[in-house]
């Protein structure tokens, strides 16, 4: 997989050129690969090897652009960095191509005589083989150092390599600056289309809906060395899906007064409040620090049909044992819309562990399903050192 934001291919030498391969894009490799003139396959160098995607593709460039090559094929864990590309405006062609891609081209050059590379103007080209959607290597992600019992992300929606405009022009900009526009704009859609609902409504259609398969129906990856399965401290609920959100079913509203609670907490207001963090009727579920066994509330209000009944499914995350009273939820003209359940936390194992995954969904079996992310921590004493 490869990307390139080369606009203009007259303005910066169209045709074929000879490809050299330099290895680590440093100075001292690119003098000893004799790339003046020619388009180069190289790595990051030495010294940035153990910086972040974003910040050694530029030092790359500007070591290329030095040693007088005429283009650039760099290589890197992530793709998904194009808007760092800019810095070969006006310069040369640049093409940011991933591990597997950059083992093909060097095979071809070791293979070849007298390899060479075809410039051309960049196209948009959407692969049916493509997986997407991925979390980028540069995302943030949880736990928590100051709230472990609030799990965060929330949600993950597009933020890699959006076209954005700038003052004449346009631009290529990845981050969260990017992703937060694509939620706002879902959270006023839904706002305009469920006027009374609270901000804390919004939010739980938003995260309860999410999906957390691609295209091809296999789990979200995350990049990052090596490639893993995303988990909710990757992507939280999972993948924005504006479609679903508008009509979730059921939501985790919050009262004011509940939030006013748990900032008095933060704050050395108030005591015991842990009972707080756990309570917060957040549409997750965070246990950082389960030694025996927690118990907690969760609050659903039907916004759907007013006749419906709900199962519960759980993906218990693995070494805990998880149950839910009650496991079924009926809903009618003449009950009350809002229900509480009481979910129970049991380790099966003494151990101090990391944190493992699972959800809780309610599904009403045809159009609803109702799903939060789950995240437990066992530990056998607060601090490592304990356990001694």
């Amino acid at each position: 997989m490869g990307q390139s934001l080369n606009y203009n291919a007259a303005m910066n030498n169209s045709g074929s050129q000879a490809l050299v391969f330099a290895g680590s894009c440093d100075p001292e490799s690119l003098a000893l690969g004799n790339v003046k003139g020619k388009t180069v396959l190289c790595y990051a160098p030495e010294e940035a090897s153990r910086w972040s995607p974003q910040l050694i593709l530029p030092y790359a460039i500007n070591y290329t652009i030095e040693a007088g090559a005429k283009g650039l094929i760099f290589a890197q864990y992530t793709a998904n960095n194009l808007d760092s590309l800019v810095g070969c405006e006006g310069f040369m062609p640049c093409a940011l191509v991933d591990f597997e891609i950059a083992h093909r081209i060097f095979s071809y050059w070791d293979m070849t005589e007298n390899p060479v590379v075809m410039v051309s103007p960049a196209v948009s080209v959407v692969g049916n083989g493509v997986l997407s959607p991925r979390v980028a290597s540069f995302s943030s992600r949880d736990p928590s150092l100051l709230f472990p019992g609030i799990l965060k992300p929330d949600i993950t929606a597009p933020g890699v390599n959006i076209l954005a405009a700038v003052r004449g022009s346009y631009v290529f900009y990845s981050g969260t600056s990017m992703a937060c526009p694509h939620v706002s704009a879902v959270t006023a859609m839904l706002k305009s289309v469920h006027p009374q609902w609270s901000p804390a409504m919004i939010k739980s259609a938003i995260v309860t809906t999410a999906y957390v398969t691609d295209r091809f129906g296999m789990p979200i990856q995350a990049e990052a060395v090596p490639r893993k399965l995303a988990d909710p401290f990757d992507f939280g609920g999972g993948h924005i899906d504006p479609n679903r959100a508008v009509d979730p079913g059921l939501v985790y509203d919050v009262d004011a007064r509940e939030y006013n609670k748990f900032f008095n907490c933060t704050l050395g207001y108030l005591g015991g409040c842990e009972s707080y963090y756990l309570n917060l009727n957040l549409p997750s579920i965070a246990v950082p620090d389960l030694k025996d066994r927690v118990m907690l509330r969760r609050t659903v209000t039907n916004i759907g049909p007013a006749e419906a009944t709900y199962h519960l499914v759980v993906e218990a995350p693995a070494g805990i044992d998880v149950s839910v009273e009650p496991s079924v939820i009926n809903f009618t003209q003449s009950t009350s819309k809002s229900v509480t359940f009481m979910v129970t936390f049991t380790t099966r194992q003494r151990v101090q562990g990391g944190y493992t995954f699972g959800s809780l969904t309610w599904s009403d079996g045809s159009t609803h399903s109702v799903r939060i992310p789950i995240a437990v921590r066992t530990v056998i004493q607060d601090f490592v050192a304990d356990t001694s």
